[in-house]
């Protein structure tokens, strides 16, 4: 078997494959709708919304309009379709703005027409849409209560529903009589298109009680008017069975578990044998870190449950329960506590990313990590644990000069975690 010389490198070469196989043009061929005989109207949201946009520009030969939102700085020129740009992962006025432009324009249409909704992850906080009397801030406060909660991301996306005037399906159901075929890119564990970006244009069974319960397991701060909206109110997002739905499509065009195995196969390629933990690991960003480290442990002292060279890789999307005021995501966290259990391992490196680009609310996607990461930190007299502690896993990336910054992707996948062995 080759050594790698380059760890880092290696690692992110098999991130980029990971990418690849969510590339929008490529997803987006295998998956068109039947051509109208009326109107073609494209509406999307996510962080990969204007790269699907442009995507499919490119496959339709035929006449469409249609208005996306993506994050700001995630936009690209499309020549059709109208791209806006939004707040996230906190919600603002311009995707306030943006919820009403993607609502117009599904209104007034035939059954003769059709509308291809481009749903990716990021969609949620993309398009704020507050249901009743519930404001803006209102909406707002949710985003923030259900960020640091450390809820899954199904538990989420159950209350953003009963709060919003877009999500849950709604969206779809202002656009009957017209067809809806939704191309989803799932970022969710799992893959459940109903939970992507809240679902705008599918409907799942997901009622107010469901969300009662999921606000009180974790302990949900909620301001009494989201409260009182939520025990009160009679307009339920819709259930799949109502008779709106009945012509409407969803295709999962891209998930973690394709990426993955691209990702294992160009690891076999290069002499590394490359196995798949899960492509929907949940849970505390540091438990799951502390998990992986102990796995690595075991392959480099005892050779198991896996040989070495390996590669272990897993997906999914793991949540941190906000206690300090650092800065980070849930793949910095990650992986300085996987760095916790490898100090001291020869061999041992890691990159934890998320696939769109962006971990949290910094510009890097994530971070590289091995055996040296703890003694390193304190050398500048840092304490790793003190960082895990503060939720501040970028400033002591940063420090180390390790982050992994490609930039914005294009899709979303969920996140990418590599463990190399040799």
């Amino acid at each position: 078997m080759p050594t790698i010389a380059d760890p880092r490198a290696f690692l992110e070469a098999l991130f980029h494959v990971a990418v690849a196989a969510a590339d929008p043009e490529k997803v987006l061929a295998a998956n068109l709708p039947e051509r109208p005989k009326g109107r073609t109207m494209v509406i999307g949201a996510g962080k990969g919304a204007a790269q699907m946009a442009r995507a499919f520009e490119r496959l339709w030969d035929a006449p469409l309009s249609g208005v996306v939102v993506t994050r700001y700085g995630y936009s690209i020129p499309c020549e059709r379709i109208e791209v806006l740009e939004a707040a996230h992962p906190v919600p603002d006025q311009n995707g306030l703005m943006a919820s009403g432009r993607l609502m117009a324009a599904v209104r007034g249409l035939t059954e003769d027409d059709l509308v291809v909704a481009l749903v990716c992850g990021g969609g949620s906080a993309l398009l704020p849409a507050p249901a009743g009397e519930l404001t803006l801030e209102d909406e707002i406060a949710v985003n923030r209560a259900l960020l640091a909660s450390g809820a899954p991301i199904s538990a989420m996306n159950a209350v953003r529903k009963q709060v919003s005037r877009i999500k849950g399906g709604r969206l779809a159901a202002l656009a009957h009589p017209a067809r809806v075929v939704s191309l989803v890119v799932s970022d969710i564990p799992g893959d459940n298109p109903a939970l992507v970006a809240s679902g705008p244009t599918i409907a799942d069974a997901t009622t107010r009680a469901d969300a009662l319960r999921l606000i009180e397991r974790y302990r949900l701060d909620l301001p009494e008017a989201i409260m009182r909206h939520i025990r009160e109110n009679s307009d339920a997002p819709p259930l799949p069975s109502d008779v709106r739905f009945a012509r409407n499509e969803v295709k999962l065009v891209a998930s973690a578990a394709v990426s993955l195995e691209a990702a294992a196969e160009a690891a076999r390629k290069a002499g590394v044998e490359a196995v798949i933990l899960s492509d929907a690991i949940e849970g505390e960003a540091s438990g799951v870190g502390r998990v992986h480290a102990a796995i690595a442990a075991e392959v480099v002292r005892r050779n198991r449950p896996f040989r070495k060279p390996t590669v272990i890789l897993s997906g999914g999307e793991t949540t941190v329960t906000i206690k300090g005021k650092g800065k980070g995501g849930r793949n910095s966290e990650f992986l300085l506590s996987l760095a916790g259990g490898i100090d001291g391992l020869e061999g041992v490196s890691a990159l934890a990313a998320d696939t769109d680009g962006i971990d949290g609310s910094e510009d890097n996607a994530g971070a590289f990590a091995d055996g040296t990461t703890v003694a390193r930190l304190a050398e500048r007299q840092a304490d790793a644990a003190e960082f895990l502690v503060r939720n501040d896993s970028w400033t002591a990336f940063s420090r180390l000069g390790d982050l992994f910054v490609p930039g914005p992707t294009g899709t979303n996948i969920n996140d990418f975690r590599a463990i190399l062995i040799q």
